[in-house]
């Protein structure tokens, strides 16, 4: 997978994108290329606005989707194409959770996702804490997503991995460590 953003020698980033993009309109089969590169940080966006994580798999689908089928009609005005992703993002969740909430009748959210603040920053960072769990030792990564993104009791997780809960603790301890380290954070 294709991580960070598209830079050529001598071209900036902004330059590379918006010929990715103009290859792509012509070419469906290039959005690809946008794809890998726009992937995690549209999953960090939409993960941290659903609460499951089957949710935000399927949102993060459905915005490349979109995007892909109405790619025609973006037009280039010196802002990052991930903001118009993220805009699709915002949009969906919004629609998503109208819907829900028209389903469920429990009444109106106390703040729309559409409505939220767009912090670039923080998806940055999610996204590439994302792409350093990829990165983790099969076992490691296995524990970190069952702990943090299934909520897993490391009872549930030694159980399932066939391991004693000090080897899951030690499992963990190595991951986070090595995350913490590869994210330059020095404290918990």
């Amino acid at each position: 997978m294709a991580v960070g953003k598209p830079e050529a020698k001598g071209q900036p980033a902004e330059a590379q994108e918006r010929l990715l993009i103009e290859a792509a309109q012509k070419d469906p089969a290039r959005f690809a290329e946008l794809y890998e590169i726009h992937f995690d940080r549209v999953y960090a966006f939409v993960a941290r606005r659903v609460c499951d994580r089957e949710t935000a798999e399927d949102l993060t689908a459905e915005v490349f989707h979109k995007a892909l089928a109405n790619l025609s009609r973006f037009k280039w005005r010196g802002a990052p194409f991930a903001a118009w992703l993220f805009r699709i993002a915002a949009n969906m969740i919004a629609d998503r959770a109208k819907a829900a909430g028209r389903q469920s009748q429990i009444g109106e959210l106390e703040e729309p996702p559409a409505v939220q603040q767009i912090d670039l920053e923080e998806i940055e960072h999610r996204a590439r804490l994302f792409r350093l769990v990829a990165q983790l030792p099969l076992d490691q990564r296995r524990v970190i997503v069952l702990r943090f993104a299934e909520e897993q009791s490391i009872r549930e997780i030694a159980t399932a991995m066939g391991r004693s809960e000090g080897a899951i603790k030690q499992l963990q301890f190595r991951a986070l460590q090595h995350l913490r380290s590869a994210m330059g954070e020095t404290n918990g």
